[in-house]
């Protein structure tokens, strides 16, 4: 077959070599997302019969109060499972000491954000940046605060009249700022793809992962990306 002259030079020229995906890093365990999906469950299980209890119109709507009360009361008892359980994950507790360590690029972080300086390098961050630190720490915090509350409200006769009030009063408000919280916490995530994708399948893209936290791939030897096989179908 004869060839035009030229045309191979030609076709090599503007046939673009294959581009290789971009390299991703492990982020997750499979433990850490099943604690997280858990959690996250059983605490938006306590948010819809919470709703359910103090909205009137919801109420209404739903009835069987009794039913919603128990449901309610067992889902608050169980929240801490999944947490208590994961603790058996060693990727788990790797992380817990990350988020309990606030160094001093976490305070350069949180300064650039109370300057609202969105500068490349104005807001170094390891695996986890100060914001999620301070997140995860009030929301052990208050959970722990609703957990006993809630137990003071469920068994009348462990307190007097006068701390069974005071445990109401602090149980309501405090889940009303849980709530404005949590709404947060979901709303960053929706604006952040990559981010609900680390979670989802355990690991992120190194561009990401070099953009938004600098500092982690150098806190460890290198990542690598340990995906079994169900998680490469997921991530695709």
């Amino acid at each position: 077959m004869t060839s035009t002259p030229g045309s191979a030079g030609r076709t090599d020229a503007v046939t673009p070599p294959p581009s290789e995906p971009a390299r991703r890093v492990a982020r997750f365990s499979r433990a850490e997302r099943w604690v997280h999906r858990t959690t996250a469950a059983l605490t938006l299980l306590c948010v819809a019969t919470a709703a359910a209890l103090y909205v009137p119109q919801l109420a209404e709507l739903v009835g069987r109060r009794e039913l919603v009360v128990t449901v309610h009361e067992w889902a608050g008892i169980l929240l801490p499972a999944p947490f208590l359980l994961g603790l058996a994950s060693p990727a788990l507790r790797a992380d817990l000491r990350r988020l309990n360590r606030f160094g001093p690029h976490d305070r350069r972080w949180l300064g650039a954000v109370r300057r609202r300086d969105h500068r490349r390098g104005a807001r170094p961050a390891g695996k986890f940046n100060a914001g999620q630190k301070v997140y995860a720490s009030w929301i052990a915090g208050a959970a722990l605060v609703m957990l006993a509350t809630g137990l003071l409200m469920w068994f009348t006769h462990l307190a007097p009249l006068v701390w069974r009030t005071s445990a109401t009063f602090v149980h309501d408000w405090l889940a009303l700022a849980m709530g404005v919280v949590l709404a947060g916490h979901i709303r960053m995530a929706l604006a952040d793809p990559e981010a609900r994708r680390g979670m989802r399948t355990g690991s992120v893209e190194r561009p990401w992962a070099e953009r938004e936290h600098p500092l982690w791939l150098g806190e460890e030897p290198e990542d690598e990306l340990a995906q079994r096989p169900e998680e490469g179908a997921e991530a695709g």
